[in-house]
This record gives C-alpha cells, structure tokens and sequence, in this order.
C-alpha cells in the first residue's frame, strides 16, 4: 500500500512540473502576463499536507499555480496613440478652444470671401494706402508709409504730447482690436500691431480733420504746407478716400475715437469722429442732389458742437464699426419705411425665415425697364437725396437720381460684401444696399435700359457708354445670396407686379407704343377713327332706308 500511495504522489508531482513547464513557457510568449497565485496549496489524495503516511512530497513540489485572467478592454492598456491620432486630436482640442471663446461676436472687419472676389479683385484691394493690419506691409503701398509718418509728426508738434501717450492708451485694448479682424493677424508681433494702429488711425484722422473746409484746414489748422503732395487736397486725395472705403481697410471706430479724444484732452469723447467721416466721404454719395436742410443742420451742428451733438446724428442709433459702416448708415439716414408686403408675401418670407437658406431663384424684383414699358409702366426722376427710396404710384415708378463714376462700382461691391459679410445687419433691413442693387439690375438688362433711365434724368454717368453702366449693375451681385423676402422693396415689387400682370393696362400701353408715338401717327389714328365712324353712319343709313322707305 505504501508503495502504491508514492506511486499515486510521484504522478501528482510529475503533474506539477508539467504544468509548472507550460505557465512558464506562456510566460515568456505572453507581453504583460498578470498572474495571481492560488487560493490554496495543492493538497494530496487524502487531503493532508503533513504527517503520518501522507507525508511523502517535498516542500519544493508545492507549487503555486494561477490561471491567466483575460483582461476586458475597459481595464486593458491603451495602446499608443499614432503621430496622426495626435495630430487630429491638437486640431479637436483648437477648434474646441476656438470654439469656446466665440471670437466671431466682435468680428467688423473682413476679408471679402473668395466667391464675392473672384469678379474683380481690384475692387476690393487698397492701391495706395493700407489702413489697419490686413493689407500692412505691402510693397505696392510702402510710398505711402512715409506720409503717415509726418502725420504723427505734426500731431505731436501741435500737441505736445510724446508718442508713448498714443502707445501706451492702445496696449490694454490690443486683444479686443485684434478680435475684430477677419483673418490672421497673429501673425504681427504686438509692438508692431500697436505702431499700426497709431500710425494708421492719426494719418486718417488728420485726412478728416483737415478736409472740413477743403485744403484751407490742412494749411491753416493743422499746419500743412499748401503744395504738399497729400494733405492739399490734391489729386492724391482722390485715391485715397477711395482706398478708405474699402472693407478690407478699415480701423475700428473706438481705436479713432480714443486717438481723437487724446489729441483734443477728452481721451472718454465719443461720436466725433462718426461725424468728420460722413462730411469727408461725401464727395462719393452716388447722388447729387442737395441733403434735405433738417439733415444738414444737424450734420454740421454735430460737427462744429464736437462730441456731444456728434452723438445725436448717428443714423440708427446703435454703435457704429468702421467708416465704411459710418458711410453705409449716413446713406440710410432717414431709417426705412418700407412697403408693407401682402399676406402671402409675409407667409412666404416666414417660410423662408425657417429654411434659413436663401434661394438664388427668388432674386428677381421686377421685370426689365423694356418689359415693363410694354405693360404701360413708366418710370419718372424722384426728387430727394435718398438714392434708394423707390416709389410706385399709379403706374409710374418714382426712381431717385444716382450719379456712375469711377468708384460706384468699387464702393457698392465693398457695401454689399460687408452687408454679405456682417451676421448683426443680416437680418430684415440690413440689407438695404444689397437690395437697391438687385432692383435696379432686374430693371436694366440693356444700354436701351439705360439710355431710357437717362432720358429720364434717373441715370447720371460718365462711363463710355451706357453698355458700360448695364455691365456694371449686371455684374455687382452675381454670388450674392439674397432672399427678396426680406427686403424693404419687398411690397413695391408686389405693387408692380401686380400692374404687369393686369392685361388692360398692357392693351393700351400697347396702343400708345404703336399709334401715338409721333404727331404723324396720331393724325394717321384719328383720321382713321373719323373715316371708320362716317363709314358705319352710312351703312346704318343705308340699312335704315331700305327696311323704312321714305312714304
């Protein structure tokens, strides 16, 4: 028996080195094995460990054993991300930040989008100054640099205050400047940011300042020599305004009312510079009629009263950006009033409010000038200073004068691309400009378009020809998303409509278009008219006598 009991140990212990072999070698295979060992030693056939007969293995055949465990992958190590993983996560964890500081609510000056652009990018590009960060710097603009220079020159001459004044006043509102540009700025180291800021906002105020009273403020307030090639009102000064007016070139309103205010002892002054802009822009209203006498009381009050007065002729009475939006709202003066547009009209324009997507189809106001003159509407020259106050009475279009330049085209594609651009004034009557420009190309859409508007005295240009001024109203807003909708001409292109499509009054425009055009053919009309009536007297009488004989 006691030989039979070692026999059954030796197999026990020849057992346990066979396993002991395979955990080993799994071991070796395996990349982080985690073992654990046994609850309990490896008893013998009779349950004991020690004493008596069962007493026959040794200490060292007691071995440990632990199964392996399979990890579930929520408590498995992560392998190591790949280069690429990282990378995409830096570019997650920027858009999250980015996306957190939300730096698109002070965004007011911007980079014209590419669609809007590809049309004619000269129109939106500065040819002799840069003003501001995002055209700084480049080659083409560098003879204009010296010229900002003597700017801050004499502003500190005739002040008296040292540079650092105007730096230091700035530095505290870099970041908030900096957010409203559309676009990398990053890029300018901070000193040189600010140096911008001063150089660029005293030169333009001193263009401001000094054209109130033509060349006469550049030389005798503000110090200037009268031959000097920029601030004398000089054929340069034509290139300049043009190139201020531009979207991308543009400082914020609040850097030029701190600069202003420090020059005048009043660093808290707000307004006046709104009011310097708008008289010094004027010479680019695309009108010439006279401003209506209550508006130019106040402008010159708020001009001459300084900041306080200057305040009470903001348009919209809302803060204002830039000067481009300083000129867009002096334009708009008089706040809209528009035609309220019918039931159907307003469901659609809710229905399109929740698409939020604006159909390129729905862009069409009214029919061309030429249609419409068949369908016996004309169009008559409206006296007021408001290019865009559009009337219909009657069958007859009220149209404002509007004078075509050289600069119309460059300053309505700037107006329409911040008004495209702006998400505050994209909303129903912030879109005023957009919306004329669309009317009037739906109303031209030949030279005969425009020779008849002229012959009108509604077109005033001094392009080559009137295929030039087609072209141009055609090709303004050819990416531009806009729903007619929300337009302020919305109830007047209803009104005319509505006229189009009434078949009287297209009979008789047609009778007048064909018979009464000249003194000849109205002669040729009556005379026809008269024989046609002597004609049915004598078959009535002819007809009379045969069925009533005379007795």
């Amino acid at each position: 028996m006691v030989a039979v009991f070692n026999k059954e140990v030796l197999s026990w212990y020849l057992i346990t080195l066979k396993i002991k072999e395979t955990v080993d070698a799994n071991l070796k295979k395996s990349p982080s094995p985690q073992w654990q060992s046994l609850p309990h030693r490896l008893r013998l056939a009779n349950g004991t460990t020690s004493g008596g007969e069962g007493e026959a293995i040794p200490r060292q055949a007691q071995v440990r054993l632990s199964p392996i465990r399979a990890q579930s992958p929520a408590h498995s190590p992560k392998p190591q991300d790949s280069e690429w993983v990282v990378t995409i996560r830096g570019k997650l964890a920027q858009a999250r930040a980015e996306e957190a500081a939300c730096p698109w609510a002070r965004l007011s000056v911007y980079r014209v989008p590419k669609t809007l652009r590809e049309g004619d990018e000269r129109a939106y590009m500065p040819q002799v100054v840069s003003i501001g960060p995002l055209h700084a710097g480049k080659r083409r603009l560098r003879e204009m640099e010296r010229h900002k220079w003597r700017a801050l020159h004499h502003v500190l001459k005739r002040t008296g205050h040292d540079v650092t004044a105007y730096l230091d006043a700035l530095r505290p509102m870099e970041d908030r400047v900096r957010g409203c540009y559309d676009g990398r700025v990053a890029w300018m180291p901070s000193n040189e940011f600010v140096q911008c800021l001063v150089l660029d906002g005293t030169f333009v105020l001193e263009l401001f300042r000094g054209a109130l009273d033509g060349a006469k403020g550049f030389s005798d307030d503000l110090g200037y020599s009268r031959h000097d090639p920029v601030f004398a009102m000089r054929g340069a000064m034509h290139a300049v305004r043009n190139d201020m007016i531009l979207l991308e070139n543009q400082i914020p309103l609040f850097v030029l009312d701190l600069l202003l205010g420090i020059q005048l002892g009043h660093p808290e002054q707000t307004g006046a510079v709104a009011s310097l802009a708008v008289r010094f822009f004027d010479p680019l209203m695309p009108t010439d009629t006279p401003m209506h006498r209550k508006d130019r009381s106040r402008l010159e009050s708020s001009v001459n009263a300084g900041a306080e007065a200057a305040a009470s002729f903001d348009p919209l009475s809302d803060p204002m950006l830039h000067c481009l939006d300083v000129f867009r709202r002096s334009l708009l003066r008089a706040g809209l009033q528009p035609t309220p547009p019918p039931a159907a009209r307003l469901w659609l324009k809710k229905w399109s409010g929740q698409r939020r997507v604006a159909d390129k189809r729905r862009q069409q106001f009214v029919h061309c000038v030429s249609e419409l003159r068949e369908a016996g509407i004309t169009c008559r020259r409206r006296n007021t200073d408001r290019f865009w106050d559009i009337r219909f009475d009657k069958g007859v279009l009220h149209i404002p004068r509007i004078l075509i330049h050289d600069s119309t085209k460059s300053l309505f594609l700037n107006l329409i691309a911040f008004e495209q651009c702006h998400m505050d004034i994209a909303t129903p009557g912030g879109n005023n400009i957009t919306s004329y420009a669309i009317f009037m190309d739906n109303l031209i859409n030949s030279a005969d378009d425009v020779k008849y508007l002229h012959d009108r005295g509604i077109i005033e240009h001094w392009l080559g020809s009137d295929a030039e001024v087609a072209e141009l109203f055609n090709r303004l807003c050819l990416e531009v998303v806009f729903d007619i909708n929300d337009s302020y001409l919305s109830g007047l292109s209803d009104q005319v409509n509505r006229y189009y499509d009434y078949k009287w009054s297209t009979w008789v425009a047609s009778l007048q278009h064909n018979y009464f055009t000249n003194p000849w053919a109205i002669v040729s009309v009556v005379a026809g008219v008269f024989l046609l009536l002597l004609t049915m007297m004598q078959t009535f009488y002819s007809a009379y006598s045969y069925y009533r004989p005379p007795p």
